[in-house]
This record gives C-alpha cells, sequence and structure tokens, in this order.
C-alpha cells in the first residue's frame, strides 16, 4: 500500500488537536496552562494548513500559502467558513511573536470560541477519510 502524505501529516495533526481539547476543556486557565493552549492551537493550526495543503495537492491543486489553502478548501467545501481561518492565521502570528497577558486572554477566548470549533470541523472531517 502506498504513504499517502495527507494521511501521514492528518496522524501529526491529530496528536497536536487532542491536546489542544484537552486544553480547552480546562474553564479557568493558569498562566502556563494558557500558554500550553496557545501552544498546541498554534502546533494544530500549522498541521492543518499543511494536512490541507497534502491533500488538496493530491487532489491536483497548487498550494504555495495558508491563505491559498483555507480559500481552496473553502470552495472545495473541506471547511466551513474560510474567514474563520484566514482570522487564525493573523492571531496565529501575533501569539508567536510577542507574550503580552492581556493578548494571551484574548487569543485563548478566541480560540475555544471560534478556532477550535474549527479545528474540530477539519479533525472530524479527515478523521472519516482516514477511517472511511
Amino acid at each position: 500500500m502506498k504513504d499517502i502524505r495527507w494521511k501521514q501529516r492528518f496522524q501529526n495533526f491529530e496528536k497536536a488537536y487532542l491536546l489542544l481539547e484537552q486544553s480547552t476543556s480546562i474553564k479557568s486557565l493558569t498562566d502556563i496552562e494558557r500558554a500550553g493552549l496557545i501552544q498546541f492551537f498554534e502546533m494544530s493550526f500549522e498541521l492543518a494548513w499543511k494536512l490541507i495543503k497534502d491533500f488538496l495537492q493530491e487532489e491536483g491543486f497548487a498550494i504555495n500559502s495558508p491563505k491559498d489553502a483555507f480559500k481552496q478548501a473553502f470552495q472545495s467545501e473541506l471547511i466551513k467558513d474560510g474567514h474563520v481561518w484566514i482570522d487564525a492565521i493573523g492571531d496565529r502570528n501575533l501569539t508567536v511573536h510577542t507574550y503580552d497577558e492581556q493578548t494571551a486572554i484574548e487569543v485563548e477566548k478566541k480560540i475555544k470560541q471560534k478556532y477550535y470549533p474549527a479545528l474540530r470541523q477539519l479533525y472530524t472531517l479527515f478523521k472519516g477519510k482516514v477511517d472511511g
């Protein structure tokens, strides 16, 4: 059986996603837990766009950036809300380059309310493709 790159990528995405899932269930995060949540989001997001890229490239699309990946994923109906993913690019870049407690608290809210549900939808879709 031929190894398919996106399926291998999914395995890594799944590990990061499940860590993010655990951290989103904590009601009141300490600073260290919040930093972990943000780190798990960063890893999940990075692997999510690369998973989408690998999958779409196998389908014949040319993908050169996260923005390309999310636009095509939306057009291909892999993701439901392209704007959420584009917003996540900006917030992910913000978390990588700075650490400020107020920014971290805002990012935590966005991750829990906006980005985690989008990642969950993507996880469920690809879990079905891998298992199906």
